[in-house]
């Protein structure tokens, strides 16, 4: 029990005894890549990022003056063609390209109490859809599928590493 005393664990994760706080920044746009992303992508990866924060842990969202402030940018959002491999088989079980969407995040997460626990890190992670489909039409999938193990990344970076 003296073990957990500078720290709250629960399912896997650690916060800081003193930290009830928490805020996230509106992630901004710093992609450069050839496919223009989404306008309401930024927004929603910070809502997502909230909500996730809120869920499962015990701290309290706030404005401003937080005890863990998230901040960051998306910095990727690419679509590439993929050439399967030899032994590859593409998605849906047929031989042939496919295209990956790709999206990258850098995430600074800085804690008010302990500035030597502050990190800055870029976290991305990639879906792949058959090359005879439109972004358009499937990219809200997509950007679910990857939001959720990029956030899963964050969480783990975050409250993972006590």
């Amino acid at each position: 029990m003296a073990l957990l005393a500078g720290c709250y664990s629960f399912k896997g994760i650690s916060i800081p005894e003193g930290a009830q706080t928490f805020r996230a920044g509106v992630f901004e746009d710093q992609t450069r890549g050839t496919t223009p992303p989404p306008p309401t992508i930024f927004n929603n990866f910070t809502e997502e990022l909230k909500d996730k924060i809120r869920n499962e842990t015990r701290l309290d969202l706030i404005n401003s003056d937080a005890d863990i402030e998230f901040t960051g940018a998306i910095t990727r959002f690419d679509v590439s063609y993929e050439a399967p491999s030899t032994n590859q088989n593409a998605i849906g079980g047929t031989s042939g390209a496919f295209n990956r969407l790709t999206i990258a995040v850098e995430v600074s997460y800085n804690y008010r109490q302990d500035v030597k626990k502050n990190w800055k890190q870029t976290f991305s992670f990639y879906d792949d859809f058959r090359s005879d489909q439109n972004l358009v039409d499937v990219q809200d999938e997509l950007i679910n599928n990857i939001f959720e193990q990029i956030l899963e990344q964050i969480f783990q970076k975050a409250f993972g590493d006590w």
